[in-house]
């Protein structure tokens, strides 16, 4: 690969557009390399200038790195000059919140977001130091703000860092938004133009929101043996004081996971998803014989169960919490109430909606989609989850997923169970005995080449199969509303698409059948999660 003069001059630009020091000696000493003919530096420029960023599932995110492909203080300044911009031709006036997790940079940009915002005019107020997400969707909310900008790359590698976006009424951007801003921030002059003035005011809403988490838990049961991990991320100290301040005490957390660190020294990907990162966590559960294990992502928006089994500690899958969740809380909910997952989680939730007799909706992937289940507003939702670990379980104050909300919420269960001789186990067996095994998991595939998304997309629509598990399918192509591809036979699901977040094609297995059948429907899944990845391959 040579490098080409539009692509030099290119690069040249963006380093004298750029206020950082640093990073336009970082930029300046890649574009170097590349001018003297380093093949492999000509390729790194290439990528760090096939920017812009644009807003995926939950907003910007990218690697830590100079150039307009990239996190980096020139790109979170253009992009807040977008927002400011946008938000004042749509004449939404007023206070902007501004929060940030501990990664990497994360502390300088949200300084440089709440400076761009306060030249434009807004009202700014920062939340003290690092917090997650969620306190920063629930002060948007309770403080009236026309918007809230989060920096934080949630549970990607160390590597990342990213801009989540809040509106008002504390939901995060769906279309047009999405891209009227994007041309927005396209438009917005280079980086050292744009206005910065130091403005703000500190908007400490940690105990109001551990004010409101507390009144969440349905029951009186308290005894309870908790141990739990924020995984190197900033959910330690808040969920230890909602936890006590909800009456569980018994609580351990990880010491060597507790301090935020934004290296992730302990964990090969700071996802409670990914094997390996909970570990430690099963660990220590198993050692001070607990009843519950709990994982925070690093920003504390998801939340991971580990329960004790006769073979050992295991991690519940996001369905499985997703379905005792919703049961508990559908359980005192109002007849109109409404329940909702995406399309890629388990179908056990409609099953126990319409049981309950409670409305429930099947959205796109996202909470920015599922907060507006319903009438597109998610007028009288109660409770939403993803299968991605996420839960909203306090719609009406938090209205995207809340890590803390739900580990609150199943110690309140957990210790419910546990006060007449049951576990979440046995509750998760209740609902297989009433509505059948729901048997779910996931096969993905990574890429280096994100081109390679599309060609496996294109191929698997060009030629999709007859046929999975034994079972003649049926294919329903999403587009164009979504990029999502779903398969559907008897007593199987399966639908295909790319991740929002990382460089994946992800498919997402369902086999449904009778209890008595679970070791034929085990390996009905086994077989087909084999074929799916073959698939994908």
């Amino acid at each position: 690969m040579r490098l080409t003069p539009d692509l030099r001059d290119r690069a040249f630009r963006w380093i004298a557009d750029d206020p950082s020091d640093a990073d336009r000696a970082e930029l300046q000493a890649v574009l170097a390399a590349a001018m003297g003919g380093d093949a492999a530096a000509v390729a790194g420029l290439a990528d760090r200038m096939a920017g812009p960023l644009t807003f995926g599932t939950a907003g910007l995110r990218g690697p830590v790195r100079a150039g307009p492909n990239g996190m980096n203080r020139a790109v979170v300044i253009r992009t807040t000059a977008g927002l400011a911009d946008w938000l004042t031709r749509q004449g939404r006036t007023g206070t902007v919140v501004v929060g940030r997790d501990a990664r990497h940079g994360s502390a300088a940009f949200a300084v440089d977001v709440a400076d761009v915002l306060a030249a434009a005019g807004f009202a700014v107020r920062v939340l003290p130091g690092p917090l997650p997400t969620p306190v920063l969707a629930f002060a948007v909310r309770r403080l009236g703000a026309v918007a809230g900008v989060q920096i934080t790359a949630s549970h990607n590698p160390p590597q990342d860092n990213g801009y989540k976006l809040y509106l008002g009424d504390g939901t995060q951007i769906v279309p047009p938004a999405d891209r009227e801003i994007e041309a927005a921030i396209a438009a917005a002059p280079a980086a050292v133009s744009v206005p910065r003035v130091s403005r703000s005011s500190t908007a400490d809403m940690l105990d109001e929101y551990l004010d409101r988490v507390v009144t969440l838990p349905r029951g009186s049961a308290r005894a309870l043996r908790v141990v739990a991990t924020a995984l190197h991320g900033v959910g330690a100290g808040p969920l230890s004081l909602a936890l006590h301040r909800a009456g569980f005490t018994d609580v351990t957390m990880v010491a060597e996971q507790t301090e935020p660190d934004p290296d992730f020294p302990t964990v090969g990907f700071p996802n409670p998803e990914e094997p390996g990162a909970t570990d430690l966590l099963l660990a220590r559960a198993a050692e001070v014989d607990a009843d519950l294990a709990i994982a925070l992502d690093p920003d504390a928006d998801r939340c991971a169960l580990g329960v004790p089994t006769p073979d050992g500690w295991r991690m519940l899958s996001g369905d499985e919490t997703g379905a005792l969740l919703g049961a508990h809380l559908i359980a005192d909910a109002p007849p109109d109430a409404l329940v909702a997952n995406t399309i890629v989680s388990s179908s056990l939730l409609e099953s126990i909606a319409r049981a309950r007799g409670v409305r429930y909706d099947a959205t796109l992937t996202g909470f920015k989609w599922l907060v507006r289940a319903g009438d597109g507003r998610g007028t009288g939702l109660v409770y939403a989850y993803e299968e991605a670990l996420g839960h909203c379980c306090d719609p009406d104050f938090v209205r995207d997923k809340d890590g803390i909300s739900a580990a609150v919420l199943a110690c309140d269960l957990a210790a419910t169970l546990k006060a007449s001789g049951r576990t979440l186990l046995d509750a998760l067996d209740d609902l297989a005995r009433e509505h059948g095994l729901h048997l779910t998991r996931q096969v993905s595939v990574r890429v280096t080449d994100l081109d390679r998304i599309g060609s496996l997309m294109a191929a698997l629509r060009s030629n999709p199969p007859t046929e999975l598990a034994g079972a003649p399918v049926t294919v329903e192509d999403l587009l164009p509303d979504a990029d999502v591809l779903r398969l559907r036979g008897d007593g199987l699901r399966v639908i295909v698409r790319p991740s929002g977040t990382e460089p994946k094609v992800k498919a997402y297995l369902e086999v449904v059948a009778p209890v008595a059948e679970r070791d034929a429907a085990t390996a009905r899944l086994g077989a087909l999660a084999d074929e799916v990845a073959a698939l994908l391959s």
